[in-house]
């Protein structure tokens, strides 16, 4: 069967190909046709630049050809006969990347409720992944917390922060289209600078006590050190953001003297009692109560085809975009 694939056949080079594979199904496979796939824009930038220190996830992770993209909706064509609860004609999400026509293992699909959109439940697994961030946290009612990188994960981050009850929630990116597309609720404070340059403007905004944890969303090595600085005695830094260079990464100076915790977690891990499935359950049911929305964050759509271009602006402008959706069904 043939199919169209997005990959990234070396360090900064993009390609749209036709491969081949067999459709042969084992009996808890299910054959895909893709919808709509959403551009992780940190992880495949990152991905696409090719530079990683040695022996870390990255390097050990991405060998080019290398086939990007986690974030898939697709309409099952055909399923194996130990499927259960997937049927022909379904929507699911599944983690898989930028291609037309696919396989994967039906457990590891998740159906999508009628009244979800593609375009929303191509955030699935960004779902997951900051809601890990946030669980990992252990907020509590009243806290004030602050977001670093206003991003797809820290536009995420910052609407379960809201749902989780924070008492005030500080959004930090220099950048103003991002700042702009933060929801606009009561106890959201938007602070259009540096994390390097926010230690004055915050604690002015809690009267000095600084913030009981912070996020960074960013992926880059000096963020870590300047949050650290933002967060008050036992306060705690959750790093959602992992770096493809931790060589140049520090931990501030302050870290054992104000007993600063660092907190982390990877998008693969699940937290406690909460699996892959109820996280994802959770969001979707956030989006259809409309207590989570992610529709004004979908900021470009592009045929597959076109994929080049969509790159091209991620790489030369990157905060000009948001979400960058390939719209599948445009090559039907």
């Amino acid at each position: 069967m043939d199919t169209l694939n997005i990959v990234f056949a070396d360090k900064e080079k993009v390609a749209v190909r036709k491969e081949t594979f067999d459709p042969a199904l084992d009996p808890t496979q299910i054959l895909c046709a893709a919808r709509c796939s959403l551009i992780s824009t940190g992880t495949e930038l990152q991905c696409l630049k090719g530079i990683f220190d040695p022996d870390t996830n990255w390097s050990n992770w991405v060998k080019y050809p290398f086939h990007p993209g986690y974030s898939m909706v697709a309409e099952v064509i055909d399923v194996g006969r130990d499927v259960v609860g997937i049927n022909k004609g379904d929507r699911v999400f599944v983690e898989h990347s930028h291609s037309q026509y696919f396989i994967t293992d039906a457990r590891r699909a998740c159906l999508l409720p009628d009244d979800v959109s593609d375009e929303q439940g191509a955030w699935v697994n960004l779902s997951k992944t900051t809601q890990l961030g946030v669980r990992r946290a252990e907020l509590q009612l009243g806290e004030t917390v602050g977001v670093i990188g206003l991003g797809l994960l820290g536009q995420l981050v910052t609407q379960y922060l809201y749902v989780s009850g924070a008492k005030e929630i500080l959004a930090i990116d220099p950048a103003e289209s991002r700042l702009k597309l933060v929801q606009a609720k009561p106890g959201i404070q938007r602070l259009a600078m540096d994390a390097g340059k926010a230690y004055e403007e915050i604690s002015q905004r809690t009267g000095g006590k600084m913030l009981d944890a912070v996020f960074d969303v960013t992926g880059h090595p000096a963020v870590l050190a300047q949050a650290t600085k933002l967060v008050k005695p036992f306060g705690r830094v959750i790093l959602l953001g992992d770096t493809a260079t931790p060589s140049q990464q520090g931990i501030g100076r302050n870290v054992v003297f104000d007993a600063v915790s660092i907190l982390s977690i990877h998008a693969r891990m699940e937290y406690k009692s909460w699996t892959h499935p109820d996280m994802a359950s959770l969001f979707l049911r956030y989006i259809t109560q409309g207590r989570m929305d992610v529709s004004a964050l979908n900021t470009h759509r592009y045929s597959p085809l076109d994929a080049v271009e969509a790159y091209e602006l991620l790489v030369s402008n990157r905060n000009s975009a948001m979400g960058v959706l390939f719209d599948w069904t445009k090559l039907s």
